[in-house]
């Protein structure tokens, strides 16, 4: 079948795609930036990517409109207002799909079976319903806690199990939900497609266990081997729970903030035979754990929720930022030589994360205690893989921009907490010298001060950083 593909370059879409491709789809990835999405390992695949942005109807006029199956796979959880622009981008949707040859829309959403579901769950009700006034027939799987190596679900839970022998937490921990693997989650969506028994009908998707949080976390504890103590205390605020949720894990408020509202009602989904139909072996949520930490630990982790959730300082197609100005800002330019270039070059690429940052560490981890304390990313985000970054991915507290080891050239973009903006930059020229530059363009006065206040460290952080990485 030839399939349209959108949000190719969220969390789903990344792991469902090799999957389609395996199974001989013709695959149109569309996507906001093409510079951020790359097929380069799908080399001799039928896949082709198409740029275009749901919430500008004009984009979608260039987009082919040949195609059997649509998977509409657009989700945000962030802003104040992300329930409109779900509500909007489905419906230039489906004035786009309705003059396709399309067959069949394929919708991931969320399982909404309380009489007074969260604004998230309400968000991606409201976007089903939208996507079921189209003319083609749709095909809505509901489902509810993703398990999966870079999950938001997945790494919320693991920064609070690792991180906190003893948890204080809130009366939400005894809210009972049905996690699923999200090796389950593509199998259903690659099982549905063309099936003409799920048309025009909606199904809940859900792992084998039915939970409490409280139980999740203490199970994910016993597969990690740790113990740990859950207090729960029911004096919690919601507003006291975001921030408990912000400080401890990677998230960011706005989603923190959504995800407390979430986890008060909940998620147990309606029986059906949908998995037995379509012969789904179901995964247990401690063996869901255990294949996630398999593919972490093999560095084959596919997608992570924080490639796809975008600061608002990084709004732009990665183009924009692409160009380092050269007027109007200030600058560390260090350079080094190395007797070794391709283990420099693989310092580079291994830079941040579970790697640190190669020089005073605790000074790059107290910068992001302040960004967090800030409403910041923090550095918590890390990186997906430990040795290779491709762009539009996130790093620590930065963005990658540009990563070619071929050209030997990494260019990271700040997302942290700053008055203007920042870039790090990091090259190795053909006579074997490490250039590592910081470039700052200030934002009015504030802006220079915080550069000439920073001076002192980074004259000694960045100088300590390209030594290590020079060797």
């Amino acid at each position: 079948m030839k399939i349209l593909l959108t949000g190719a370059s969220g969390y789903i879409g990344k792991r469902l795609l090799p999957i389609l491709l395996e199974q001989d789809h013709e695959v149109i990835c569309l996507v906001r930036d093409k510079a951020r999405f790359s097929t380069d390992m799908y080399k001799g695949k039928k896949v082709t990517v198409e740029e275009a942005d749901l919430l500008h109807s004009d984009s979608l006029n260039e987009v082919t409109k040949q195609f059997d199956v649509a998977y509409y796979l657009v989700h945000s959880m962030g802003g104040s207002n992300f329930s409109d622009k779900e509500k909007k981008s489905a419906e230039n949707f489906v004035k786009f799909v309705d003059q396709t040859s399309a067959k069949q829309i394929i919708y991931l959403g969320g399982i909404v079976n309380e009489e007074k579901p969260s604004k998230h769950l309400t968000s991606r009700k409201a976007v089903e319903d939208i996507l079921s006034k189209s003319k083609i027939p749709l095909t809505a799987l509901r489902a509810g806690i993703i398990v999966g190596s870079g999950s938001a679900s997945f790494e919320i839970i693991r920064d609070l199990v690792e991180k906190l022998p003893v948890m204080i937490a809130p009366k939400w921990l005894e809210t009972k939900c049905q996690p699923i693997a999200i090796r389950n989650v593509v199998q259903f969506l690659c099982s549905v497609a063309g099936k003409d028994n799920t048309y025009s009908k909606n199904f809940d998707i859900y792992g084998p266990d039915t939970l409490t949080y409280k139980q999740m976390l203490q199970q994910f504890a016993e597969v990690r081997k740790l113990k740990r103590k859950i207090i729960i205390v029911p004096v919690m605020t919601p507003r006291l729970s975001s921030y408990w949720l912000y400080f401890v894990t990677s998230t960011s408020y706005e989603l923190a903030k959504n995800l407390v509202e979430s986890m008060k009602v909940d998620v147990v989904g309606r029986p059906n035979h949908l998995a037995e139909q379509l012969n789904i072996d179901l995964i247990p949520y401690k063996e869901a754990i255990r294949i996630a930490f398999d593919k972490i630990e093999q560095n084959l982790v596919l997608s992570s929720w924080n490639d796809s959730s975008f600061t608002d300082r990084f709004s732009k197609s990665l183009s924009h930022y692409i160009k380092v100005p050269e007027f109007g800002v200030f600058k560390d330019d260090q350079s080094q030589k190395t007797k070794d270039p391709e283990k420099a070059l693989d310092r580079i690429f291994s830079i941040g994360g579970r790697s640190g940052w190669y020089y005073a560490d605790w000074l790059w981890g107290f910068r992001g205690f302040l960004d967090r304390l800030f409403g910041g990313v923090g550095l918590r985000r890390g990186r997906k893989n430990a040795r290779e970054v491709a762009p539009g991915e996130a790093l620590d507290f930065w963005r990658v921009i540009h990563s070619s080891r071929k050209e030997k050239r990494l260019l990271l973009y700040a997302e942290m907490k700053v008055p203007g903006e920042a870039w790090l930059e990091f090259k190795i020229g053909d006579d074997n010298c490490v250039k590592q530059t910081a470039t700052f363009r200030p934002l009015g006065l504030w802006g220079r001060l915080y550069w000439y206040s920073m001076l002192p460290f980074h004259f000694f952080i960045f100088k300590g950083m390209l030594n290590k990485i020079a060797g």
